[in-house]
C-alpha cells in the first residue's frame, strides 16, 4: 500500500479542491435546508491557501489528493480565556477512502499547526443531526459547547 502524506496544499492542488467543496455541499444539504439551489461555495479556498492565518491541508496517496481540511486562526470573543484559537473547516474525505482514519490525521496534522502558532484553542461546527461526523470528532476529542438553534418565520 502506498504511504499517506499530509502537507500544505498549494495552488495547483485549486482545482481538487474545489471538487471536494461541492462534495462537502452535496453531503451537508440533507441537514441544512436553507443552503440555496445549484452551485454554491463555502470558502475562498485560493485565499485561504495563501493567507498567514490559515493552513490548508491535504491528505496525498501515490500523488491523489484523497482529503482536505483548514485551520484558520480566528480572534476569540473579549469574554473568553483566549485571544485567538482555531477554527478548523472544508473537512472531507474522498468516499474511496473513508474508514481509515485519514480526517482524524488531517485533524491532527492542523492542531499541530495550531500549537505551532501559539493556538491552545480548537473550535469546529458540525451540523447537529450529523450524528457520524459528531461521533467522529468526539472521538478526536472534541466536546460539544453549544448548539444553534434556528426557526423559520
Amino acid at each position: 500500500m502506498d504511504k499517506m502524506i499530509f502537507r500544505t496544499a498549494r495552488p495547483d492542488d485549486l482545482e481538487t479542491l474545489l471538487e471536494f467543496e461541492q462534495g462537502i455541499v452535496a453531503a451537508e444539504r440533507p441537514f441544512n435546508p436553507t443552503l440555496k439551489e445549484g452551485h454554491i461555495n463555502y470558502y475562498d479556498i485560493q485565499a485561504l491557501i495563501v493567507s498567514d492565518n490559515a493552513e490548508v491541508a491535504v491528505a496525498e496517496v501515490a500523488g491523489e489528493i484523497v482529503g482536505s481540511g483548514y485551520a484558520l486562526i480566528k480572534e476569540a470573543s473579549a469574554y473568553v480565556q483566549h485571544d485567538h484559537y482555531a477554527y478548523l473547516g472544508f473537512m472531507y474525505v474522498k468516499p474511496t477512502h473513508r474508514g481509515q482514519g485519514i480526517n482524524q490525521q488531517l485533524t491532527e496534522y492542523l492542531k499541530d499547526w495550531a500549537r505551532s502558532r501559539g493556538l491552545t484553542e480548537v473550535r469546529l461546527d458540525v451540523y447537529s443531526d450529523n450524528q457520524p461526523a459528531i461521533k467522529a470528532y468526539e472521538k478526536a476529542g472534541f466536546q460539544s459547547l453549544m448548539l444553534e438553534m434556528r426557526m423559520e418565520l
